[in-house]
């Protein structure tokens, strides 16, 4: 539903602690404004990611 690139892995788990820290609601927030249809990224991940 959402993901975000870091190329710093200290980075990105800063931000996942931060994104587990928030409320449910401040997730979905977060989810719905940068995926508004909730599609599976799935694919566009891992393209990113390889």
């Amino acid at each position: 539903m959402y993901y975000e690139a870091f190329q710093d892995i200290r980075a990105a788990i800063a931000r996942e602690k931060q994104l587990k820290a928030g409320s449910r609601t401040k997730k979905i927030a977060l989810i719905e404004k940068e995926n508004p249809d909730w599609e599976d990224l799935t694919e566009q991940a891992t393209d990113c990611f390889g």
